[in-house]
């Protein structure tokens, strides 16, 4: 695991050398169709979805970019999907300087779980993986 992620609360970790992409009120065929669009035009190796809660996904991308084109490829995909709660989540991304997901349960909701992969998992899906079960396990503990 390398020291890139940073603990953004128990929640959830940052990073700014992954492309990920949140996608919330979105059904899966919509994510994937956008996940392995995003992937193959910008050749990002490879992904994975997280299913966060109802019709609420995240996708991971294996292959390690710059914060200048991670924020790139994210604005691509806000602005040509219409997905407003993309471009909503990417502007805060931009604002914090990293993007974070959600790893850990939630009030009510379970941990994000993994309900799809492709491609190529050995970079920054590795990485992310090892970091999300760090923090599962330390919540685990508590």
């Amino acid at each position: 695991m390398t020291e890139k992620w940073n603990l953004n609360s128990i929640l959830g970790c940052t990073d700014d050398e992954t492309v990920m992409l949140d996608f919330d009120n979105t059904p899966f065929k919509t994510v994937r169709y956008w996940a392995l669009r995003t992937m193959r035009w910008h050749k990002l190796e490879g992904f994975i979805i997280l299913k966060s809660s109802k019709d609420n996904y995240h996708v991971v991308f294996n292959k390690s970019v710059l914060w200048t084109e991670n924020m790139r490829i994210v604005a691509w995909v806000s602005l040509l999907s219409h997905n407003s709660k993309l471009q909503k989540w990417f502007v805060m991304q931009c604002i914090k300087k990293g993007s974070t997901l959600r790893v850990s349960p939630k009030r009510k909701k379970f941990s994000p779980r993994i309900v799809y992969l492709y491609g190529k998992q050995d970079r920054e899906i590795r990485s992310f993986l090892a970091y999300r079960n760090l923090i599962k396990n330390i919540i685990g503990k508590l």
